[in-house]
């Protein structure tokens, strides 16, 4: 039996000291842990590693920090040999072992977590490396990420007030079951999610007070959600309260309409134009009108006409 070369990463694991950073530093780490390089796997599986490779993910960089701390661009714009990149594709590579570390200790997901808070610094990239983590888990470890998050409702909350940032609004499609085989008890969640007020918390982000990004990634969050119609989420949102609720946002006085765009987003009026049960007939010079086009759906494209909307399905 031929025996595997030894690689870069071999080297520093064979010394009698070394450091997380230096195999951080390692190109080859991924591939690595990708081809289940055990002795690697040992080491990151330790608390301690895991522990450090959630710091550089959730954390940002002291001003004085080493650039492989910071990030890093190659001239093509990929972002290389930059620690909180690496770290992210550590666990990204869903190793067992090391997820296991992750999620079986509350304190570990706690530190996970803590991008959220409100009194820290949110950037787009390490926003983005966090949700990566946290998507990993939906897929791998869901039972232990779920009871987490209904241990801690104040989770749905941080994201929610968030979700002007795409990569967080992707996490929140994905816990509202926007992909409902990531849940094996999916109906027990939804109906979880449906009692508490996290649909109230995203439909009052529709507000034109809000900026436009944040109404933008709410209506697509509440769009994924409508599109599981068998779901206690999405029954709870066609209901007349929450109906008239968006259109409240929709229609409130704005120096901007991007509410209004983003609210009939979600409630798409043109499905009021369906009217194929009417059997009303109209006699005209021309033909008959079966049905004819009535005073109600008349004010439909009206409205849609006069509205910044109509821009957008002219196009459509």
């Amino acid at each position: 039996m031929t025996q595997r070369p030894k690689s870069e990463v071999d080297a520093i694991l064979d010394k009698d000291n070394f450091t997380l950073e230096e195999l951080l530093d390692e190109e080859e780490i991924i591939q690595e842990c990708k081809a289940l390089n055990s002795r690697l796997i040992n080491f990151l599986r330790d608390r301690t590693q895991v522990e450090q490779l959630l710091r550089y993910i959730v954390e940002e960089p002291p001003e004085d920090a080493d650039s492989k701390r910071t990030f890093k661009y190659s001239a093509s714009y990929d972002i290389i040999n930059a620690f909180p990149f690496v770290a992210s594709e550590v666990f990204t590579c869903e190793i067992d072992v090391i997820l296991r570390t992750l999620v079986e200790e509350e304190e570990m997901m706690d530190m996970l977590f803590s991008f959220l808070e409100p009194n820290r610094p949110h950037s787009t990239l390490l926003a983005g490396y966090f949700s990566k983590v946290v998507v990993c888990l939906m897929l791998r470890k869901t039972v232990p990420l779920m009871n987490y998050v209904q241990a801690h409702q104040d989770v749905f909350q941080q994201l929610v007030d968030l979700i002007g940032i795409t990569s967080i609004m992707e996490v929140l499609v994905r816990l509202v079951g926007a992909d409902d085989h990531v849940y094996p008890n999916y109906m027990d969640v939804m109906r979880w999610l449906a009692d508490s007020n996290l649909l109230e918390m995203i439909v009052d982000k529709l507000s034109p007070s809000c900026p436009p990004e944040v109404q933008a990634n709410a209506a697509e969050t509440l769009c994924a959600i409508t599109r599981n119609m068998g779901s206690p989420l999405a029954a709870k949102l066609s209901s007349p309260s929450f109906v008239a609720r968006i259109f409240a946002h929709a229609l409130e006085d704005s120096s901007t309409k991007s509410g209004l765009v983003n609210s009939l987003s979600v409630c798409d009026l043109l499905m009021l134009l369906n009217v194929t049960s009417d059997e009303k007939i109209l006699p005209t010079p021309y033909g008959e009108l079966r049905p004819p086009l009535g005073k109600h759906r008349l004010k439909v494209l009206f409205s849609l006409a006069c509205s910044p909307i109509a821009t957008i399905l002219r196009y459509c």
